[in-house]
């Protein structure tokens, strides 16, 4: 992400002649020159931003086309972005694209597969660099509800019970008690949501992975009858939005958490700002298994499509179960924010719209349901089968919020 500002020729040629830059072009020329701010990877350990300068019509290689690009500070700050902390999600909506030119039927948060009058569907995923938090903080005993729960909930999406369970744990050389509590928190993970661990792979890679680290992959499989698949094909403008309470950051985002940790200057044994837990506690708790709930739910009737809020947030996830020609409006102050979300927000100084599309914001799972349905669903909130009114379907496309 860049921000520019523009300047004058005497402007920028004083900044040129400050840092001895040879600049070539006769003063006399009216050229507009520009200052292009780079962040972050030009963050400065004392928050200064490096920024490269050149004139306006020229490429990227510096101020003029024999002069290479250079570098210098100034005392700016701007906030963070997913993809400053190294993560594209566009980058992989569109490989998603791709490889659904040569597998149709890719996209959804669950993949069916035709079972006589059923569908299998499955689903897989991992934790991403949450696990490095897990490795910071010695937190290892509900790694592996995570990792359940990011497939479980994917699958559930589509009306599906899960079925079974299977795990990779993957590390340099095998640490049995440390394995022990991965796999605990695997088998909680599976009792939440009334699945079977069927079997999983445990590879020891030596030298592959740092010493004491390791990695995690999760496959579910489910099934449900094709003529109670939720697959949003029914949602028309005037459906609601039911948003299903988080517990935190739950397992996406933390490329950019771990920017914000080093830009606030916190650890994670540090005391949360405005909580009344550590800072690494509350990144780690467990994410949320909504099957039971969702399963319930759906029994009940009324449910159209529902939105795992994962990767991609409430801006790229909830159009995923719309069809063409609607979109969603949501209503910004219609539920709780926990506190984790408001302290990433204030440290990193992220805006509003990265946040929507990086984290679940508080909810992390949203059904699309009819008006009865809804009144239903509200009447039987409370305690951990809790629920919130947040929006509502609109023709047009993408997320507006309110």
């Amino acid at each position: 992400m860049a921000t520019t500002r523009f300047s004058t020729n005497t402007e920028f040629n004083g900044c040129l002649a400050n840092l001895n830059i040879p600049y070539s072009q006769p003063k006399s020329s009216p050229t507009q020159m520009f200052l292009r701010f780079h962040t972050p990877k030009c963050l400065s350990d004392d928050g200064s931003i490096r920024f490269s300068v050149k004139p306006k019509g020229f490429g990227n290689i510096g101020v003029a086309s024999s002069l290479p690009k250079r570098n210098f500070c100034v005392e700016a700050k701007e906030g963070l972005t997913y993809k400053d902390a190294g993560v594209d999600i566009d980058a992989g909506t569109e490989l998603v694209r791709r490889i659904a030119k040569m597998a149709p039927g890719i996209g959804g948060f669950g993949g069916l597969f035709p079972l006589g009058d059923s569908y299998l569907v499955a689903g897989t995923d991992g934790v991403g660099t949450k696990l490095k938090l897990a490795f910071e903080t010695g937190i290892h005993d509900t790694i592996g509800i995570d990792l359940v729960a990011m497939s479980v909930n994917d699958i559930v999406t589509s009306g599906a019970k899960p079925l079974f369970f299977l795990d990779y744990f993957a590390t340099s050389h095998l640490d049995v008690d440390l394995a022990e509590k991965v796999i605990k928190g695997i088998v909680t993970g599976c009792q939440q949501s009334d699945c079977a661990l069927l079997g999983g792979e445990t590879a020891e890679m030596p030298g592959f992975y740092s010493e004491g680290e390791y990695d995690l992959s999760g496959f579910a499989v489910g099934i449900v009858k094709k003529d109670s698949v939720i697959d949003g094909k029914n949602i028309v403008a005037g459906d609601l939005l039911i948003g299903l309470p988080s517990s935190g950051v739950h397992s996406n985002g933390f490329s950019l958490v771990r920017r914000v940790i080093e830009r606030s200057g916190l650890s994670l044994k540090d005391k949360l700002p405005g909580g009344d837990v550590t800072l690494g506690e509350a990144l780690m708790a467990p994410t949320v298994i909504y099957v039971k709930q969702v399963l319930d739910i759906i029994s009940k009737g009324g449910v159209k499509g529902i939105a795992h809020i994962t990767g991609g947030g409430f801006t790229d996830n909830i159009p995923r179960v719309f069809p063409d020609g609607l979109g969603a409006v949501i209503y910004k102050d219609s539920w709780e924010i926990p506190t984790v979300f408001n302290w990433i927000q204030e440290a990193g100084e992220i805006k509003d719209v990265e946040m929507r599309r990086t984290f679940n914001m508080g909810v992390g799972m949203v059904l699309v349901v009819n008006q009865e349905a809804s009144q239903r669903i509200l009447n039987d909130s409370h305690g951990t089968n809790r629920a919130y009114l947040i929006g509502e379907v609109a023709d047009g496309k993408g997320v507006r919020f309110l």
